[in-house]
């Protein structure tokens, strides 16, 4: 499955999108929602995840807060930093069990892709804190960058592990062939929320092929 991340863009032509998409994220630190917007897209019939990365001026309360109201409206998963404090993950963690929101715990290294054996700590790491699902997604800078993240996939784990950068993109058309839950695509070549992310009707002409051979 494609999960299609949807940013900079109005609430009209997102409802449109997440009416012909399987999974949509909602990245909410780079969409102007107000809230009676944000129940709109979180009501709606489409299965959603709920993002909201950490943003120069926006506070963990504010984030928080934002996540919640996400949750309460009817997210499906919310996606929340491994990084973030113990107390901003169990309280987040609790509120969406109580809604039956799935919880994807995820870690982010925008300048390279750590060892195997750390990666494996990390995404233990996801897990213990209450993951449902485990998301690692880091910057490759070679080709044997991807193989590792890739290499990911032979533990009996939910996992979703891709790797970002040009040298990355294999890793994203690969992921759901491997075992991951699903793999993320872009609304178009403009509106990217990670380098390497390839636009979602390229993605799934590309699997398609695949599948079909």
């Amino acid at each position: 499955m494609i999960c299609v991340s949807i940013a900079d863009i109005e609430i009209d032509k997102a409802l449109e999108i997440m009416s012909h998409s399987e999974i949509s994220e909602i990245r909410l630190d780079r969409l102007r929602f107000n809230d009676e917007e944000i129940k709109r897209i979180f009501s709606s019939d489409a299965v959603t995840l709920a993002t909201y990365r950490p943003v120069d001026n926006v506070t963990d309360s504010m984030r928080m807060g934002a996540l919640k109201k996400a949750i309460s409206y009817g997210a499906d998963m919310v996606d929340i930093e491994v990084e973030n404090s113990d107390e901003f993950k169990n309280e987040l963690i609790s509120f969406a069990k109580e809604h039956k929101c799935r919880v994807i715990i995820s870690y982010h290294n925008y300048e390279k892709t750590p060892m195997r054996r750390e990666l494996e700590q990390v995404i233990q790491w996801c897990f213990e804190s209450g993951a449902d699902i485990a998301k690692v997604a880091c910057m490759a800078n070679s080709v044997l960058d991807s193989a590792r993240i890739l290499s990911l996939y032979d533990q009996d784990k939910k996992i979703i592990a891709l790797a970002m950068g040009e040298e990355g993109k294999i890793t994203r058309v690969a992921a759901p062939l491997l075992g991951s839950p699903f793999t993320f695509g872009s609304i178009d070549d403009t509106r990217k929320t990670a380098p390497g992310q390839i636009e979602k009707e390229k993605l799934e002409k590309i699997i398609d092929l695949i599948k079909e051979s």
